[in-house]
């Protein structure tokens, strides 16, 4: 029996609620992104410990800007494999996209950067035989580098339906912007070194002839001689 005087400031929607359940990832590393601003500066890519954030980690990312609009996967969780069904590090963060897409997620990826600003997104997959519906979230917060500079992105992305066929690519239904007050950033100022456990191999250039030159154990010449 329904009480017809009930007024409706007396309902309270879930729906808000059952997102923040469904994609509580998101939520989890925004908390964790928050918590490694210091004095209101941007976090340093360097203070990113995966410890931080370990029931989202597979949901989690770290991107490399290269170019304005440009930024590709440097470290990915499983979850996002799984959505593309290959291992996405090294790829532009635009292959998750359909064609119409990417020009959009560019343009936020610049202003995250930028601006700079925290952007969620709000993502519908494309459908198709063997492709159900599937919704997700992705979340975009700006890190600077070892000298300040901000050009690398903690991200986490979260979906909610059946994976189905992959590789599945995402439309963008809406984009949620939050701009950041900051500290001002002094260039070229190098930060702490990157924590152990979550750094990326570094790359060492050698030449191929180093291994090869001579020594005290190794001389430079050598007298071979052949009785054929």
């Amino acid at each position: 029996m329904k009480d017809g005087n009930v007024g409706r400031s007396n309902i309270v929607s879930m729906l808000s609620r059952r997102k923040t359940v469904i994609f509580a990832a998101l939520s989890q590393v925004e908390a964790y992104w928050e918590g490694l601003r210091p004095d209101a500066a941007l976090p340093a890519r360097s203070a990113v410990d995966p410890r931080g954030i370990e029931d989202a980690l597979e949901y989690a990312f770290i991107l490399e800007c290269v170019a304005p609009g440009v930024a590709r996967f440097r470290l990915s969780g499983m979850h996002l494999n799984d959505l593309m069904g290959m291992e996405v590090r090294g790829m532009p963060v635009t292959a998750m996209f359909t064609p119409e897409a990417r020009q959009s997620v560019s343009k936020v990826i610049s202003a995250v950067c930028a601006a700079p600003q925290v952007s969620q997104l709000v993502l519908k997959a494309e459908r198709s035989i063997g492709r159900p519906a599937l919704e997700a979230r992705m979340l975009l917060a700006p890190l600077t580098d070892d000298f300040g500079e901000v050009n690398r992105i903690l991200g986490c992305i979260q979906s909610d339906g059946k994976i189905g066929r992959q590789p599945r690519r995402f439309n963008v239904a809406d984009v949620v912007t939050r701009h950041l007050s900051i500290a001002p950033i002094e260039p070229g100022k190098p930060v702490d070194a990157l924590q152990p456990s979550f750094a990326e191999a570094e790359h060492v250039f050698s030449h191929p002839a180093d291994s090869k030159r001579p020594d005290d154990t190794r001389p430079a010449l050598r007298l071979v001689s052949s009785n054929d």
